[in-house]
């Protein structure tokens, strides 16, 4: 391992898992590619679409100027982020793509060093790493709720880890393999 490598080790395999939680988002959404992503379950739900215009507005103002300002900007209208008035399928990707786009600019260019710094979100000081944890655990939530209602509203749902029933032979596949360093996501974030 290089000396470069061995600085980014950490903020790797936090790229990674932001990359995991994306991955799962997309082969989600992409299961019900319909009008159920734009529809509320009840009048205290949020729709796909604005879970993915949340995500979007909560990325852009804590990555952008991550390093220099504040995490919540004061341009950010978090209340009219739940507004559920997205409507097309462009826009929602629009927003889905910007969004983690804005996270990896941010992420991408740091080294391990970098998360001993001090950063802040509503002028509470978090160590870079507290900063990216936070954010990690926040669209992991949105994520799941995004996964858990997409599968509601698909009629022919694929699962997006270890299908039921399908753990043994998982398994078997796994272990017939020579151990190897990997990430876990690897396997769930590549491309069909």
């Amino acid at each position: 391992m290089t000396q470069a490598s061995a600085n980014n080790e950490v903020v790797q395999s936090l790229i990674n898992l932001f990359r995991y939680y994306q991955s799962l988002g997309e082969k989600a959404m992409k299961q019900t590619e319909g009008p159920d992503l734009f529809t509320q379950h009840n009048e205290d739900s949020n729709s796909v679409a604005t879970m993915v215009k949340h995500l979007w507005g909560n990325m852009r103002s804590r990555w952008t100027d991550f390093l220099t300002s504040d995490g919540e900007k004061d341009w950010r209208e978090r209340d009219a982020e739940f507004e559920n008035d997205i409507t097309d399928l462009t826009t929602l990707w629009t927003l889905w793509e910007e969004g983690w786009n804005c996270l990896y600019k941010a992420l991408e260019p740091l080294n391990d060093e970098d998360l001993t710094r001090i950063v802040y979100i509503r002028n509470q000081g978090h160590t870079v790493l507290e900063a990216i944890h936070r954010q990690l655990g926040h669209y992991a939530y949105h994520v799941g709720q995004i996964v858990y209602r997409c599968k509601m509203i698909s009629d022919n749902w694929q699962s997006l880890s270890i299908a039921r029933g399908k753990s043994t032979a998982y398994n078997q596949e796994k272990f017939s393999q020579d151990k190897h360093r990997e990430h876990f996501s690897n396997e769930f974030t590549k491309k069909p």
